[in-house]
């Protein structure tokens, strides 16, 4: 069945204060309409999200949750599908496995792990998304490739329904990748380094670049295109009655790259950004789903005051 590109929106997350205020914040998120809470998969000052992961969903009833995303080097498949498998089996199925192949230098050097080279860290990851899918689904699994040999495995516990799997990537391998195997895409600047997002995303952060990345996806997926759900995070949200000049302060501020439109229209038509009234964002949303097919919008736990009546509007329209 085609996805029907309805909107729904996220938090992402990573710290919390101790004993019952994270609960307590899954359970806001929940009651703001918010459909999933997500953590993120680093070694600096973050919370460990598999705990964190089963105890939102022990503090909530419809909330889902996830990791944007777990690095695939971090974890054998067969053991992160049994975690994931455990939480889903207590929630009532209410987990989004998010895959990555590991870009942040920092974390390998302080775990003393190989940080191998984007292409072999991406074919580990592709090898590893038939595994976790075939324990999540509860099917018996063996598997014998360059990076990971299961033998007669089966799973337990398994989930009433497979969850889905979301893979996030901004370069084309990793979109064809996804194309080809997860149920949500997560479309990301392609990141080049560990240095600031400004320096290092910004020329992948346009509309050209997006419409480039769309492509891609299509093409790879071919007639599986329709039941992929797109998402994207959105790290910039600014409510603001005077668009036009705001964005032109942001892009006055940008470094010059003569290869990238760093205007104040480059700026509002990046889908990384959304400045306007509540209603000028909603109307942007819209376009953009009609353009990009982006219907799962995931946002910082920063932001969440600021797009709570964005998600009041727009949830399951």
């Amino acid at each position: 069945m085609a996805h029907d590109r309805r909107f729904r929106f996220g938090v992402h997350t990573s710290d919390a204060a101790p004993g019952a205020a994270w609960a307590d914040t899954a359970r806001r998120i929940e009651s703001l309409g918010f459909s999933t809470l997500f953590l993120r998969d680093h070694f600096d000052t973050q919370l460990g999200p598999i705990a964190a992961m089963a105890t939102a969903a022990a503090a909530t009833e419809q909330l889902n949750v996830g990791c944007l995303v777990f690095d695939n080097d971090y974890r054998h498949p067969l053991v992160l599908a049994k975690e994931l498998a455990t939480i889903a089996h207590f929630s009532g199925g209410r987990v989004e496995v998010g895959l990555g192949a590991g870009w942040m230098a920092p974390d390998y050097e302080q775990a003393g792990m190989d940080f191998d080279a984007p292409g072999v860290r991406v074919s580990r990851m592709e090898e590893a998304i038939p595994i976790i899918r075939g324990l999540l689904s509860g099917s018996e699994v063996n598997a014998k490739g360059d990076h990971y040999t299961i033998t007669d495995h089966t799973a337990y516990p398994v989930p009433a329904e497979t969850p889905p799997i979301m893979i996030a990537g901004g370069g084309p391998r990793m979109l064809k990748i996804a194309a080809r195997e997860a149920d949500i895409i997560g479309l990301n600047p392609a990141r080049k380094s560990n240095a600031a997002w400004e320096d290092q995303n910004l020329p992948d952060a346009t509309a050209d670049a997006t419409d480039r990345k769309v492509g891609w996806i299509r093409d790879a997926a071919g007639p599986r295109y329709a039941n992929i759900e797109m998402s994207i995070v959105v790290p910039f949200v600014i409510v603001t009655d005077d668009r036009e000049s705001t964005a032109a302060a942001i892009a006055d501020s940008l470094p010059p790259d003569a290869a990238t439109d760093l205007s104040a229209d480059g700026v509002l038509a990046s889908p990384h950004v959304l400045i306007g009234s509540v209603d000028q964002i909603c109307a942007t949303l819209a376009e953009r789903r009609d353009r990009w097919d982006l219907s799962y919008y995931v946002f910082n736990d920063d932001s969440i005051d600021t797009v709570a009546p964005i998600v009041e509007r727009l949830t399951g329209t």
